[in-house]
């Protein structure tokens, strides 16, 4: 089974976990988060993050998971790739996390496809009428 680590800013991780414990009405195994507050240096938060990996991984790999690409959760998770068993994704939103859940005994490649086509197909504009999905080719 593939771990997973949520490396987000404040709360937003443990948020996703709770909702998503809820949706699926069970705890998760192999599911972390790590906060990054406004004052925390990434050289700081680097190890712990490393040791969730390292206690993560029972051998299929671990999906680091980031809230926004480019700021300061996703560069930490940047340190922590290594292309072969740890893979990262970012825009984490909770139709993601529940895909990524729900797959995660296929491959980590497999695991990462998910993630993304989750967090997109998650986002959908609706209206009285129905939803309206605008998928791109």
């Amino acid at each position: 089974m593939i771990g997973i680590l949520i490396i987000a800013h404040g709360q937003l991780g443990e948020s996703l976990i709770d909702c998503a414990k809820h949706v699926m009405n069970k705890q998760p195994p192999q599911l972390a988060a790590i906060a990054v507050n406004t004052n925390d240096d990434p050289a700081d938060v680097l190890p712990q993050a490393q040791a969730l990996v390292e206690q993560l991984n029972t051998g299929d790999g671990v999906l680091v998971l980031s809230d926004m690409y480019g700021a300061t959760p996703c560069n930490v998770v940047i340190k922590l790739l290594s292309g072969h068993d740890v893979e990262g994704v970012a825009g984490l939103n909770l139709p993601m996390l529940v895909r990524v859940l729900t797959y995660r005994n296929e491959s980590i490649k497999k695991i990462v496809e998910k993630a993304v086509s989750g967090g997109r197909d998650g986002v959908v504009h609706f209206t009285k009428s129905g939803c309206h999905h605008n998928k791109q080719s």
